[in-house]
């Protein structure tokens, strides 16, 4: 028997809006200003380069604000497919039976634990190093979270709708600092400090560039042994919405991107040189904090082109976050022997600081 998609995506969307009603507070009020207008954009079917006036999209804010406030206290709903049941964490099984009509479900928490689910058209799939990546397009039910690519049951989805307004969003607000890296990508993918039209008529050219970048991101994390997952997994659990759970993404991020498969090594494999100009561009954060030799290396790469300071850049990046990973699993373990998880979180802030001053 088929099922019925549009009724299934509307079971999807309900427990979409009970995570965003239950965990908008995670956000800033700026952060959560720009996910609405995301979530507002793909609700009205919107390029990422429409800004529609302010006072429509105050009374659709409005209107989704009352609501969440109905659905403050529920707990996420059951999915149902074809009379069977099916827990809504349960992606492995919802997707063996929605493969084969071309659309994916993704189930998980993100940031600060947030409960995050999606649904959506399957494109295309492609075996890039040994892993299944799925090319999403159309998606009919999504919360707040506007994330390009993610991994799920030693999978890969590229989410191509959330790419590129990820990808406007990076472009449209990058900072001062990171705009030459900016300028140098788009030269090589032909744009020459191009207006806001032509970026337009070419994002989906710069968009092919970062998904490979998107994607061997994410084959880095899936590789990674370094840094424990279970123990990483532990520490963001511990720790959710805090420095120490921030410096736990940033270092794992970074052993993903310097590993074997990961982006950096892949942009050098291939010496795209607009690749690297975009990945340093966007490089911000904790990430910039604990891997500084990335801008020094790129700033003698733009005068050189020798790529192999890019690639020693990687090496020294990739053994500090080691060093990192080493760190939190370390004084994470004796807060546990020692019961005072308070120590652990103080120490290992402490710790990092100081580590990145003497860098």
């Amino acid at each position: 028997m088929e099922f019925n998609i549009d009724d299934f995506a509307r079971q999807v969307r309900m427990n979409c809006d009970i995570s965003d009603a239950q965990h908008a507070g995670l956000y800033s009020i700026c952060g959560l200003a720009l996910r609405l207008r995301d979530l507002y954009k793909w609700e009205h079917q919107l390029p990422p380069w429409i800004e529609k006036d302010s006072t429509e999209i105050l009374e659709w804010i409005d209107a989704k604000e009352n609501k969440w406030e109905k659905l403050t206290e529920n707990k996420y709903e059951g999915l149902q497919i074809n009379g069977q049941n099916y827990d809504a964490f349960d992606s492995r099984a919802v997707n063996k039976i929605l493969e084969d009509s071309n659309f994916y479900y993704s189930a998980g928490y993100a940031f600060s634990l947030k409960p995050t689910f999606l649904l959506a058209h399957i494109e295309s799939k492609e075996q890039i190093k040994g892993h299944t990546v799925y090319f999403l397009g159309q998606e009919l039910a999504r919360d707040l979270l506007t994330i390009p690519a993610l991994a799920q049951n030693s999978g890969i989805i590229l989410r191509q709708d959330a790419a590129r307004l990820y990808l406007w969003d990076k472009i449209t607000y990058i900072n001062k600092s990171g705009r030459p890296a900016l300028l140098y990508g788009l030269n090589h993918c032909g744009l020459d400090n191009p207006s806001s039209t032509e970026l337009q008529d070419h994002l989906d050219e710069i968009l092919t560039v970062q998904s490979r970048t998107y994607i061997h991101h994410e084959i880095g994390e899936l590789e990674d042994t370094f840094f424990s997952r279970k123990i990483w997994r532990k520490i963001i659990a511990a720790y959710p919405h805090s420095p120490v759970e921030l410096s736990a993404r940033a270092v794992k991020d970074l052993l993903a991107d310097t590993g074997p498969n990961g982006s950096l090594q892949d942009i050098v494999n291939r010496r795209d040189f607009a690749a690297l100009g975009f990945y340093v561009a966007f490089f911000d954060g904790l990430r910039k904090e604990f891997f500084p030799e990335l801008a020094v290396a790129f700033q003698l790469f733009t005068d050189s082109g020798e790529w192999e300071l890019i690639s020693e850049a990687i090496e020294s990046g990739r053994r500090t976050a080691r060093n990192h990973a080493d760190l939190m699993t370390t004084v994470f373990k004796e807060g546990q022997n020692r019961q005072d998880p308070q120590w652990a979180a103080k120490e290992i802030e402490r710790q990092m600081l100081c580590e990145s001053i003497r860098r």
